[in-house]
């Protein structure tokens, strides 16, 4: 049986297991249905690494069904060892609260909340979990799962060799007493999760098959893991993750962060992140081919995902410093704008005095000895705080220190510097 939704997935590549294809497809094609995916709040911000189930879900939500969204208040004390080598560092109470606080406002970016038919609906598996005791949690469901089920899982096969504490060798039964709550108590008929989460998926499967006398419809699939072209990680850069949270990564990071999509990546990103039509992304992908210089299909995934995650209000900021560095007009930025702009570049320390531009140059090391920077000089190479500087004898002094604390120094058309005073 085909299904719209399912034909969009595919062609999409955001479908990689399914636990009945067929049945999945009915299921959509004749309910409304509500399904979940959960997010463990390890951090005050996710990534966006995390974001794809987090859109695929949204796609359904398009299509009429109702997203439950699940934040782990509960399993984000413990720790799911997917895809890792080693235990986790438990965070405590307090920090597991802020964390969960800071991630629902970015989910608010993401998902319509207000919509009375199929809105989006949060919860927090510690509002079920905090009020089990120890003998509830052993009795009622330790029961339902063997050993033997569990160790053939490859997210605990794996680590045992290197060690796996008990706390995280229940966490896929854990997580899939969530699936049985969210079927019991908001009708969730499927899961979705990143490919390393099938284990848990399919365990929470188990769970309400073995604690429900009618027969069970539940089902979930998992999204393939994102990958580059050129075989490095998805969603890092030399700085680190790229965060949601403007704090830790700026409106104009995040939106360079996808402006310099290969193009041998750019159309499945395309695919994988945005909202755009079928119809738009092939035209994008045509012109790829035959105007790549031009990096449209680049600048329409920066626009979007900006625009998604930040706002307007961010994206107007992404475009605005991206034009004053490449047109080099920096008085067009404001101070913050700067700090924004120029957090990743070089930058130096040196004494809060006035000095000479050539010996600042060469203290900086913009310039590799005073020969070379009266050169720069004089040859029109150096810009401070966006203003061409040719006279040798020019004072870096209070007019050039911005918030009294850095100047921005350019030398040639892409090198920029900041000086910071101390």
């Amino acid at each position: 049986m085909t299904n719209a939704l399912i034909e969009d997935l595919q062609w999409r590549g955001l479908l990689y297991q399914q636990t009945d294809a067929e049945g999945m497809a009915k299921l959509l094609t004749d309910e409304k249905v509500s399904l979940y995916v959960g997010v463990d709040p390890t951090a005050d911000s996710m990534h966006i690494g995390h974001i794809v189930p987090m859109l695929t879900l949204r796609r359904f939500q398009q299509a009429g069904h109702q997203p439950i969204l699940l934040v782990g208040g509960a399993t984000g004390m413990i720790g799911d060892p997917s895809g890792r080598s080693t235990e986790r560092n438990l965070l405590t109470s307090e920090q597991i609260e802020y964390n969960v606080n800071c991630i629902k406002g970015q989910l608010g970016r993401i998902f319509d909340f207000n919509n009375d038919a199929n809105g989006a609906q949060l919860v927090n598996n510690y509002d079920w979990f905090g009020k089990m005791t120890t003998i509830e949690f052993l009795r009622d469901f330790g029961k339902l799962i063997n050993i033997n089920y569990m160790l053939s899982k490859d997210t605990i096969s794996s680590r045992l060799e290197s060690g796996l504490s008990f706390t995280e060798f229940a966490y896929t039964l854990i997580q899939g007493m969530d699936f049985n709550h969210l079927y019991d108590n908001h009708n969730v008929r499927i899961q979705v999760g990143g490919s390393d989460q099938w284990g848990n998926i399919t365990t929470g499967l188990e769970v309400i098959r073995k604690t429900h006398d009618e027969e069970a419809k539940a089902f979930g699939f998992t999204i393939p893991l994102v990958t580059k072209s050129d075989g490095t990680k998805f969603g890092k850069t030399a700085g680190g993750a790229i965060w949601l949270d403007a704090e830790k990564t700026s409106p104009y990071e995040f939106y360079q962060f996808w402006l310099n999509t290969a193009d041998a990546d750019v159309v499945k990103y395309l695919k994988i992140f945005t909202f755009l039509s079928r119809e738009t992304i092939e035209n994008l992908e045509e012109k790829v081919a035959t105007e790549a210089h031009l990096r449209e299909a680049q600048k329409t995934l920066a626009t979007e995902m900006t625009k998604l995650i930040h706002g307007e209000e961010g994206l107007e900021q992404a475009l605005k410093i991206t034009a004053a560095l490449f047109s080099g007009d920096l008085k067009a930025l404001s101070v913050e704008e700067m700090k924004v702009a120029f957090s990743g570049v070089p930058s130096v320390e040196v004494a809060k005095e006035d000095a000479n531009i050539v010996d600042l140059l060469v203290e900086a090391k913009i310039s590799s000895s005073k020969r070379q920077a009266r050169e720069d000089v004089t040859n029109g190479a150096i810009s401070v705080n966006g203003e061409k500087v040719k006279e040798l004898e020019y004072t870096i002094d209070a007019k050039d220190r911005l918030e009294d604390a850095f100047t921005i120094i350019r030398r040639g058309k892409k090198k920029y510097f900041m000086v910071k005073f101390a």
